[in-house]
């Protein structure tokens, strides 16, 4: 799982339920917004998909298992006493803090749903607390407030981003058959800009970062950022963009390993990503169902499916496109192949050499759209 396809987020909380709630779910409360997010435990501090649903003055998250989510949530979290921290990158890899206060560590599978997520939990707490201006979300504020950009000091901002626990997180990534190590994405320099208070906005990022650019303190590498510099004159130079990549220059020697692809060849992972979501596969050889992060790329075409749970880069299996045929399912009863009665919104991809896949989406229409957007690079 590259750097790009975490994207997280923070909610400290002075008071929440944490643990199985036996209480209400605020029935009368209309649902604002649901989908599948991982989340951080308390107790054992690993990472695990559940189903959350945010409602007007809290969030319900559930377990999500054998094709169906858990009748009973499994916890709460009140936006009563929230502040919610977006992005959040203080940590190298994920965020492992703890406090005496009650802390939440969310990840989307992209930035934009994660900024979706983080808008709507912001709309939600100003309408609980009106009058209380403290919950900010970094990345969409306003730049009426911010410095003056021609009084920064570009080498500490260079410093900043080069210090090897808080600076910017360096990755392999692949584009078009070359792998390209000790990089990191567009995205990723502005989310860091925003987060270290060192911009006020993405569009005050993108244009420190370009400044950065223009004095070598950061280089393009890959087709996507080369071809932006040398059409500079035709807008911005530096793209806020998770495909276009940078690097510092070769005289920077950045401590620590950069984890790099194992066993996936650079061909395979080199195609354009048309789409990313989460989904659940039953498994080959223990029919179980679980949740796993798609990346559906596209010359070549393959599905990519990683485990969310863990901060890889490397995917757990692949289904080559080429030739397969994908199809919906019935929701009435449980299809052939399919095991623990699974129901709704099911769909099987048979490859060329006649290998099954079951994979249920969470919602009609997101069935629908990942068919037809695999159909267009079968």
């Amino acid at each position: 799982q590259s750097s790009d396809l975490s994207s997280p987020l923070h909610l400290p909380e002075k008071e929440c339920t944490a643990g199985f709630d036996m209480g209400t779910e605020s029935g009368n409360s209309a649902v604002l917004k649901e989908g599948f997010l991982v989340k951080r435990g308390h107790v054992v501090q690993n990472w695990k998909v559940r189903w959350f649903v945010l409602k007007s003055d809290r969030i319900l998250y559930y377990k999500y298992e054998g094709g169906k989510r858990d009748s009973s949530h499994r916890g709460t979290i009140m936006l009563s006493n929230i502040k919610l921290t977006c992005p959040y990158l203080e940590y190298e890899n994920r965020p492992l803090e703890s406090s005496k206060s009650e802390e939440h560590f969310l990840e989307a599978c992209t930035r934009e749903e994660r900024d979706e997520w983080a808008a709507a939990i912001e709309a939600a707490v100003q309408k609980l607390n009106p009058c209380d201006q403290q919950t900010t979300i970094p990345s969409q504020t306003k730049p009426s407030s911010s410095p003056q950009l021609q009084n920064v000091n570009l080498s500490q901002v260079v410093d900043s981003m080069y210090d090897v626990h808080t600076g910017i997180r360096l990755c392999c990534h692949i584009e078009q058959g070359s792998s390209y190590s000790n990089c990191f994405s567009g995205s990723a320099v502005v989310d860091w800009l925003v987060f270290s208070k060192l911009a006020t906005s993405r569009v005050e990022a993108v244009t420190l970062a370009s400044t950065l650019l223009d004095e070598a303190s950061l280089h393009p590498v890959g087709v996507r950022s080369v071809d932006a510099l040398r059409n500079a004159a035709l807008g911005e130079q530096f793209l806020d963009d998770s495909t276009a990549l940078y690097c510092f220059p070769q005289s920077f020697q950045k401590r620590g390993s950069v984890r790099a692809e194992k066993s996936r060849s650079a061909v395979e992972l080199s195609g354009k990503v048309l789409k990313r979501g989460y989904l659940l596969k039953q498994g080959h050889k223990v029919k179980n169902w679980k949740v796993r992060l798609f990346v559906l790329r596209a010359e070549p075409g393959f599905l990519h499916y990683y485990d969310p749970s863990k901060d890889e880069v490397t995917p757990v299996g692949s289904i080559c496109l080429r030739g397969c045929l994908v199809s919906s399912l019935d929701d009435n009863g449980t299809p052939s192949g399919v095991k623990k009665k699974v129901q709704g919104n099911l769909f099987q991809i048979i490859t060329q050499m006649d290998t099954h896949y079951y994979i249920q989406a969470p919602t009609h229409e997101e069935r629908m759209d990942w068919i037809q957007a695999i159909r267009q690079v079968t």
